[in-house]
């Protein structure tokens, strides 16, 4: 979760808003959550497509 919030510079609440809201993906190993590094980047690549458009 850290280094996802330093990529996208956004607080632990806001990208926790972002994963139940389905924009970014995560896979759930016990009681962690983890964010592929494809999710990520794949949510990046959609939302500057979404800005450019």
């Amino acid at each position: 979760m850290p280094q996802v919030m330093a990529r996208l510079q956004l607080s632990r609440s806001a990208v926790y808003d972002l994963l139940r809201s389905g924009q970014l993906a995560s896979i759930t190993l016990g009681r962690a959550r983890r964010i592929p590094a494809h999710a990520l980047t794949d949510f990046i690549r959609t939302r500057m497509e979404q800005e450019a458009a």
